[in-house]
């Protein structure tokens, strides 16, 4: 027996029915012709999603090397904020005991320290008198107050900062509430 006996028939319309994508022999130039305009055009459309990708992604890496750089000292801020405080804390303790020269010069050292931090980015939160933001402050207690409205910030127990937008550490506050 033959092979040809042994295999089903198949027309030609089968054979292009699997196979849409390749050029047949029994079409035309112009059906050949069109499968290879479209085979183009699809080349084409991937190869411009495909820059566009790249460009999308070498924007996003750069905003994101420019968002390490400007905070990267932020843990180190968040340090230091510590040793500010400590000083300040030490100053307010001479202020009563120590001669004015002393608390002078410590003074000037914590405006230096300041300053070099907001070189930096690094900046004090102003939280007295304004509106209790739970982004920027930490509601330690609520104490009455007829003069300012409700929510508003009446103390700051402990100093905040940010680098540039971001919260470095959030300032301890109390809040109003009615009386």
């Amino acid at each position: 027996m033959s092979d040809a006996v042994n295999r089903p028939e198949r027309s030609p319309d089968a054979d292009a029915a699997e196979a849409p994508d390749e050029p047949s022999s029994n079409a035309g130039p112009q059906g050949q012709v069109a499968l290879l305009e479209k085979e183009r055009d699809e080349a084409r459309d991937q190869l411009l999603r495909t820059r566009a990708e790249f460009v999308n992604y070498q924007k996003r890496n750069k905003q994101q090397a420019e968002a390490d750089r400007l905070y990267a000292i932020g843990n180190l801020g968040r340090d230091l904020l510590d040793v500010l405080d400590n000083m300040q804390r030490a100053t307010e303790a001479l202020r009563a005991t120590a001669t004015e020269g002393v608390v002078s010069g410590l003074d000037m050292v914590h405006k230096q320290f300041l300053a070099t931090l907001a070189k930096y980015g690094v900046e004090p939160i102003e939280a007295l008198g304004t509106a209790f933001d739970p982004n920027f402050h930490e509601a330690l207690m609520q104490q009455p107050s007829a003069d300012a409205p409700e929510g508003t910030v009446v103390a700051e127990l402990g100093k905040g900062y940010k680098i540039h937008d971001r919260v470095l550490r959030p300032s301890k506050v109390a809040v109003s509430v009615k009386p």
